[in-house]
């Protein structure tokens, strides 16, 4: 778009103004917010496995000397140093990422040494900053290896006032190892932790065969290595597409085992749980489960942990199979989870990229090489230095007398020193700056040995700096040191995620065992309030309601039944009768249970059952058939079955179990006609079923000719007409009909 520049505004307002179109404003904004929160929280990078605030606490850590092995220092300390010089963002932000860098369950491998409450697999939260200390761990130590030998770049701050690392030397296969997960603005990451040992061993073996497969690399690479242990029970095949393709996900279990207590009586004990699964919340889960009887082959749950997890589930009787039971967990509970694998990583700092398990592993690998070279070059630099200072001093010793007597009679010995023995700057200003103590024998022999020993290790960087294959050998080297830190013997590096395969359970076995079939009666008061009582009884006359409501109607169902609840609005609502509150109190509302739209009443609720039809119809006389399948709503919004437009809504519901159907209007005049005219729908406004001058329909029902037609009045008694005695009101469907015969109940209902 031509941009241009419009007149100052009247009044000599501030400046020009420049028309923008907003679209390409807002693509260009995003863009730049997408790509800072791309860049700058999310994704990690490949190199060091860091995002920006983890890097410049670990650099914030370095500049205050929390070594391995020195003194803690608050975490206040460390996090006031990283607002204020790096990260100008909130400092519990700041802090969340500290203590998840120390925290054991979190991270494989901690970066940070915490001493204090740094939390627990709880869920509990780590105590204020003010109370935490902290150092860094021989993690952190090695991903910060070499950053004062020009390792990498660097960058200034925020302000300008210091500089921080791009990236860190990284020594340490952190990405992998310790794994990271983050959303971006378009897309995410979600990288598992891996054992350190087997990831130093892949490297290795991709030194060596730069092309190897995934498959190849999986010799040493099984699979994730959660710090919280636990049981990944995917196939191969699942695991090796997954790491090929960088996309995937893990499904672990939690660790059981059978403990016997004596008389054939056992417990089962859970010592391991699934990653970033908060145990507290995990037990609530179940408990809940248990309340709500939806985990039968389970008595209870009791957590008996101390420092290691033990979690204890008794079974409701000996005679429970334990693998059926565990089953029943993994399938309704978080003791069994699916850890995402999206390797979605900035690749070289700047592209983001999901990448596979060899692609990742080479990244880092080149990343060390290029640390390998600035390291060496660094280090020639020095090496030359310090040459060019010991041929100085060398110069000086053999001509000690001369240098000394320049020295005491020049005002300005530097150039003298230079030109009478042909010196170089840094060479007259080491002299110059010697010790008289430096001037012994002793001193001469000492930089005549380490002269010779700085050309020899210089001669030996060259010959580096000019061998790929002698760079692979060191990098190589550098690896075995850190897989022997870190290598299986260790108590760090052990193994801690094992890998099995899940147990062949009968689904309908399993299905089964989790129904509970207990007799209940459901009541229904007048105003919409639902319970369950135990058992099935027709004795509800004694039951209480809230002021004064009263009893609607009544049914006997089954906890595990499905109740179907009609309104006034067309729709069918579905509910478990086994969630339905007990009879001691006056229930809760229906309304709280489904969304029913203001304005509507429920009509009826009655169980539900597969294959049975029922004919539905609205106050305008229109209706149909329609099949219980069609009925089931899978929300709380219901389905809509009968359409109907205000003022018009539904009316009646009946079972559609006989060969004709008769019809009551308000205007007490009846009508009967053959049930196949209606149509069997699963959703429609229905055809017309009676005509109506005043008012509309009331009632309806379907009966089998040949029985006669039955009704009971408002004081349970039953009346009944022959098939001869109908002949007056049978006729066609959209009739008007006839009065209805002497006894029908006032009310206008088949059943009054």
């Amino acid at each position: 778009m031509t941009k241009r520049i419009a007149p100052s505004a009247p009044g000599g307002g501030g400046g020009n103004i420049e028309p923008v179109e907003l679209k390409e404003a807002l693509e260009e904004r995003y863009l730049s917010y997408a790509l800072s929160t791309i860049m700058g929280r999310a994704l990690p990078d490949a190199r060091d496995g860091l995002k920006p605030v983890h890097r410049r606490i670990l650099h914030a850590m370095r500049q205050l000397r929390l070594d391995p092995g020195t003194s803690f220092k608050k975490s206040a300390r460390v996090v006031g140093d990283v607002i204020g010089k790096f990260h100008p963002h909130g400092d519990q932000s700041v802090y969340d990422a500290l203590v998840r860098l120390a925290q054991d369950f979190a991270q494989r491998y901690p970066l940070v040494d915490g001493q204090g409450n740094f939390g627990n697999v709880d869920g509990d939260n780590a105590a204020a900053m003010r109370y935490t200390e902290a150092r860094m761990t021989d993690v952190a130590r090695l991903l910060l290896e070499g950053i004062d030998e020009d390792a990498v770049d660097m960058r200034l701050t925020y302000d300008g006032e210091e500089q921080e690392p791009i990236v860190l030397p990284g020594a340490f296969p952190n990405l992998l190892a310790n794994g990271s997960t983050g959303i971006a603005v378009g897309m995410a990451t979600s990288i598992p932790p891996h054992n350190a040992a087997e990831l130093c061993d892949a490297a290795l073996l991709l030194i060596e065969k730069p092309k190897a497969t995934t498959r190849e690399l999986m010799k040493f690479v099984k699979g994730p290595d959660f710090p919280t242990g636990g049981i990944i029970v995917d196939d191969k095949a699942a695991i090796r597409e997954a790491y090929n393709t960088g996309r995937g996900s893990f499904r672990v279990r939690a660790k059981w085992k059978q403990e016997d207590t004596g008389r054939g009586t056992w417990v089962v004990i859970v010592t391991e749980i699934p990653y970033a699964v908060p145990k507290s919340r995990l037990i609530e889960k179940i408990a809940e489960l248990l309340q709500e009887k939806k985990l039968p082959l389970l008595a209870d749950i009791r957590d008996e942990s101390t420092e290691d997890v033990r979690v204890v589930l008794e079974p409701r009787s000996r005679a429970v199979d334990p693998v059926l039971m565990m089953e029943q967990l993994f399938k309704l509970t978080e003791l069994e989870s699916r850890f995402p694998l999206n390797m979605n990583v900035l690749m070289g700092g700047i592209t983001p990229r999901v990448v596979s398990l060899q692609e990742v592993l080479q990244e880092w690998l080149d990343h060390r090489r290029i640390v390998l070279l600035r390291r060496s070059k660094h280090r020639l630099g020095n090496i030359d230095h310090r040459i060019e200072v010991l041929g100085g001093y060398l110069i000086a010793y053999l001509n000690l007398d001369e240098v000394i007597r320049i020295i005491r009679t020049q005002d300005e010995p530097k150039p003298v020193l230079m030109k009478r023995f042909k010196l170089t700057d840094v060479q007259a200003d080491a002299i110059l700056n010697m010790r008289l103590r430096n001037l012994r024998k002793l001193e001469e022999m000492e930089i005549r040995g380490e002269h010779a020993d700085l050309k020899k290790e210089k001669a030996e960087l060259e010959k580096l700096l000019k061998s790929p294959a002698g760079q692979w050998k060191k990098i190589s080297d550098q690896i075995k040191e850190v897989r022997e830190l870190f290598g299986p013997k260790t108590e760090i590096g052990k193994r801690r995620t094992g890998f099995d395969t899940a147990a062949e359970i009968d689904e309908a076995a399993v299905a089964e065992s989790m129904l509970v079939r207990e007799p209940i009666t459901v009541v229904v008061s007048e105003k919409g309030w639902i319970r369950a009582l135990k058992g099935h009884t027709d004795q509800v006359a004694d039951v209480q309601f809230k002021g004064d409501d009263a009893l609607k109607f009544s049914f006997p169902a089954d906890t595990t039944s499905k109740l179907v609840v009609f309104a006034t609005n067309g729709r069918f609502y579905t509910l478990d009768a086994g969630k339905i509150p007990g009879g001691r109190g006056h229930g809760e509302p229906i309304r709280l249970m489904v969304e029913i739209e203001a304005g509507h009443e429920i009509l009826v609720v009655f169980p539900y059952a597969e294959g049975e039809k029922y004919l539905v119809a609205s106050e305008a006389g229109r209706g149909f058939i329609v099949k219980t399948e069609d009925m089931l709503g899978t929300t709380r919004k219901g389905k809509q079955v009968l359409n109907v437009k205000a003022p018009d809504k539904a009316a009646a519901i009946a079972p559609a179990a006989g060969d004709h159907v008769a019809v009551i209007g308000e205007n007490r005049k009846m009508v009967i006609f053959p049930a196949k005219d209606l149509p069997e729908m699963g959703r429609g406004a229905g055809v017309k079923l009676q005509r109506y001058k005043d008012g509309g329909l009331s009632d309806i029902k379907a009966f089998n000719l040949d029985e006669g037609l039955t009704w009971t009045d408002s004081s349970n008694r039953k009346f009944s007409l022959t098939k001869g005695e109908l002949r007056d009101w049978r006729g066609n469907r959209a009739d008007a009909g006839r009065l209805a015969p002497k006894g029908f109940p006032k009310a206008n209902k088949f059943r009054g």
